[in-house]
């Protein structure tokens, strides 16, 4: 049930994301994209980004932990491929810049949104 939540929280601030970014269309639907981003953003987010975290770990200390802001533009970046190609719904993003912002923004969202999930 907690799974559920986050994904539920996941999507809202994709949904938020969408809205305020320029650069991040839907494509499969209006509610289907966002719910398949967030599920391959979670999926992502389970397996890949630990070990992409371990490994960037001195580029993170040196750059006192921006790194970190450009490691979830890539994760999401990856997401919106996996979505796409795997689930025939999700996001495109325009750029890296649309990821970046589009990064931060769900960062806040979920982090804002987050206790309601648990």
């Amino acid at each position: 049930m907690r799974f559920v939540g986050r994904w539920l929280v996941t999507t809202i601030a994709i949904m938020f994301a969408i809205a305020f970014v320029p650069g991040i269309q839907v494509v499969g639907g209006e509610y289907m994209g966002p719910i398949m981003a967030a599920l391959a953003l979670a999926l992502i987010n389970s397996t890949v980004k630990p070990i992409m975290c371990i490994l960037s770990l001195p580029v993170t200390i040196l750059s006192l932990g921006l790194f970190s802001l450009v490691l979830n533009a890539l994760m999401l970046e990856l997401a919106s491929y996996l979505a796409l190609n795997v689930f025939n719904a999700g996001i495109v993003l325009s750029g890296f810049g649309a990821a970046f912002w589009g990064a931060i923004i769900i960062s806040i969202v979920s982090s804002l949104l987050g206790g309601l999930a648990d």
